[in-house]
């Protein structure tokens, strides 16, 4: 049998009721489910038998022994990972686009979380083996998984503080004449469950851009991150009217300038996904080891539809280079 998940308290949840606080620490279970738990001894607060009704202070461990089996049966699997570094504490995964990180609704296996569970297995006693933060299926890049309940508590705290660094690489629809910010609160889309929206009731977020590349009707942007709502950039990015290339949640039909070489016509048809990748992590290392940086080169699908529309737009302009 594994043993029980264990985390922190993040230091965020003060004061929150104690079925509260884990509800948002072990999003795999309903509040309702958890509140059964505690009230039948299975949730351990620093070693003691908690109600659900206990305010916490932050910083408690806890230990969760689910009365059954989860809802997806989380099995490890021998899929690669791109592990960019690993040591004690964490793993920083560059994920390719196309792998779910975790199991769910249409994805029960062959995800980041069975492939970790089959790397180490002891992050079996981890909430979602340890992922602290998530891709979007189609997003590539990178993401930090802790290995420790310590490491998962520092890190989780760090991200609900707005400290760990997200930098990415996206190619909208549209060219911007400079960077800015989207400052506009994002949460479920009323009708649409599967979208999300920019919502006057919704949850704070902050999404900063800026231009790395101009071309005829597209632009290569930086990307970062000051909250990590649900599909943050994507939302942000349409909402401001650039959506991402390949986005078929929130974009608008396919965009291919007039005269576009034949190379530019087949890389904008062919990129299947939302043009998006987590070029750069930082983050405090839980272990006190100072502030540590990751960056991933852009996959080859990214690189080509660069390479594609820079070559159209020296076309454009008669650059013999390309004539």
């Amino acid at each position: 049998m594994p043993g029980p998940l264990e985390a922190r308290i993040p230091d965020a949840n003060r004061g929150q009721r104690l079925d509260q606080a884990l509800a948002a620490l072990f999003p795999d279970f309903s509040r309702t489910r958890l509140k059964s738990w505690i009230e039948a001894g299975r949730v351990l607060l620093d070693g003691r038998a908690p109600r659900p009704k206990d305010l916490v202070s932050g910083g408690e461990l806890v230990q969760l022994h689910p009365a059954d089996a989860p809802l997806v049966e989380l099995a490890p699997e021998a899929i690669a990972l791109h592990i960019v570094y690993e040591d004690a504490a964490v793993f920083v995964i560059d994920k390719p686009a196309g792998l779910v990180v975790h199991p769910g609704a249409g994805n029960p296996r062959s995800t980041l979380q069975n492939a970790l569970l089959h790397r180490d297995p002891s992050l079996a006693r981890l909430p979602r083996a340890g992922i602290v933060h998530r891709l979007d299926k189609q997003t590539s890049g990178l993401l930090v998984v802790a290995r420790t309940a310590e490491a998962h508590a520092r890190l989780t705290r760090a991200l609900a503080g707005h400290q760990v660094g997200r930098v990415y690489e996206a190619v909208a629809i549209g060219v911007m004449t400079a960077g800015g910010t989207v400052n506009a609160p994002i949460d479920r889309h009323p009708v649409d469950r599967l979208r999300m929206a920019v919502r006057g009731d919704g949850r704070e977020a902050v999404t900063h851009y800026r231009v790395i590349e101009r071309f005829r009707a597209h632009t290569h942007v930086r990307v970062e991150l000051e909250t990590g709502r649900t599909h943050q950039i994507r939302v942000h990015l349409a909402h401001a009217g650039y959506p991402l290339v390949g986005d078929a949640l929130y974009g608008k039909r396919l965009v291919i300038p007039r005269g576009a070489t034949p190379r530019l016509d087949a890389a904008l048809r062919g990129f299947r996904r939302q043009a998006l990748h987590a070029a750069r992590l930082a983050f405090e290392h839980p272990d006190g080891r100072g502030r540590v940086e990751f960056e991933a080169a852009l996959p080859p699908d990214f690189v080509e539809l660069l390479a594609a529309l820079r070559e159209d737009a020296a076309m454009a302009r008669g650059d013999p280079r390309h004539s």
